[in-house]
């Protein structure tokens, strides 16, 4: 891809230099630049020249669209998992992201004002089928009556494309007694009724296995923590489950909701050995993330992907393309294509990076991704900022 000769440079663009400019929905990869103007990509090209109000120059890294993590908990209140998205998502490379069920119909007014609307990070909702979100310090379903199926519709009827689908997630330490069958009942009638997806978390327990669980799913429904090592997972005895391709052949999707429990290297390992890829790459970034040694993010996450065997080329359009295209925003995000929006990531690999653990504390070797600049709509943004 080479600039257009009758793109010319103005005194208030901003150009990026990169020695590799990477975008998996153009199919670029090479050296280059990205030339922004105002909050939007003019071009990518190999030679743009003029003087620009800015020009960043990084021989040694990779330039990318924003990166998109499709489960985390951007939330500034009542959420008691949540985390300010421009302090400690933003900063990170990640320019989008989706809230795994901070708040539901109770407070999602609240929580469109205050985090959709007054973060500088794009942040998309699956909101909670529990009405009062995460906002109890127990879990969202141990109430019955708080799985209120017409107040969800009611709020994502009201809340337009902002409200992405609906979170459930029946584990017991979510569900306490509440029987799992009937959580689940609740949520497929409300997605149902507005044409919106799941986001899936799935229940380690004899009663309700997990084959009977994805049998319930839909075309477009994203399963999370895919990557865990419980009794009832994907991988038993070294190989992928048939229900687990069953319901990939049918069109459910799988993420990778890292968290603090859902990724086990052995298990990502087998799947990715056998050719099963996550859909989606996902930190589940939450509170108790916050300060950790390394700083636990996106870039991190991918890495992590790669040294358990994916390959590059399928590594970053899972963190770009593929999630932008789930959220509905193609063309706008996830891309460096020329009119998109100037959502871009700049990382660094670092083959000195304190080591790539996954949640039991297993190590692999290799080096780490790591980000040293965000632009969000044309602004800048340091991995220091906060």
């Amino acid at each position: 891809m080479t600039v257009d000769s009758h793109v010319h440079v103005l005194p208030d663009d901003l150009l990026i230099r990169a020695g590799r400019v990477v975008c998996p929905a153009t199919g670029r990869d090479g050296p280059g630049a990205a030339l922004v103007r105002g909050n939007r990509i003019v071009t990518i090209g190999d030679e743009i020249v003029g003087e620009a109000r800015e020009t960043l120059d990084f021989p040694d890294a990779m330039l990318l669209p924003g990166l998109v993590d499709m489960h985390a908990h951007p939330a500034h209140e009542a959420s008691k998992y949540g985390i300010a998205p421009d302090t400690h998502i933003l900063p990170r490379g990640t320019t989008t992201v989706l809230s795994q069920g901070d708040a539901g119909a109770n407070n999602w007014p609240r929580y469109r004002e205050s985090v959709i609307e007054g973060a500088r990070t794009r942040v998309r909702l699956a909101i909670n089928l529990s009405a009062p979100g995460e906002s109890m310090p127990g879990g969202c379903f141990e109430n019955l009556a708080d799985v209120d199926v017409d107040a969800c519709v009611a709020a994502i009827e009201e809340g337009d494309d902002t409200i992405w689908g609906i979170a459930v997630t029946i584990g017991t330490t979510v569900t306490g007694d509440t029987d799992p069958h009937e959580i689940m009942r609740r949520a497929l009638n409300a997605a149902d009724r507005t044409g919106r997806p799941l986001l899936f978390g799935s229940r380690n327990h004899p009663e309700f296995p997990l084959a009977e669980q994805l049998a319930l799913l839909r075309p477009g429904d994203v399963v999370t923590y895919c990557f865990r090592n419980d009794v009832d997972r994907m991988v038993s005895d070294g190989r992928v489950q048939d229900e687990i391709w069953e319901a990939q052949e049918r069109g459910v999707l799988f993420d990778v909701g890292h968290g603090m429990n859902s990724l086990h290297f052995a298990v990502a390992e087998a799947a990715i050995a056998q050719g099963f890829l996550p859909d989606t790459i996902s930190t589940d970034q939450y509170h108790r993330h916050v300060g950790s040694i390394p700083q636990h993010d996106l870039p991190r996450t991918l890495s992590k992907l790669l040294a358990a065997g994916m390959s590059e080329a399928d590594v970053l359009p899972r963190v770009t393309a593929r999630p932008a295209a789930l959220l509905g925003l193609s063309g706008e995000v996830g891309t460096l294509a020329s009119g998109a929006c100037a959502d871009l990531a700049v990382l660094r690999w670092n083959t000195e990076a304190l080591p790539l653990r996954d949640v039991a504390g297993a190590e692999r070797p290799g080096g780490c991704w790591e980000p040293i600049l965000t632009v969000r709509a044309g602004e800048l943004i340091r991995p220091d900022a906060t």
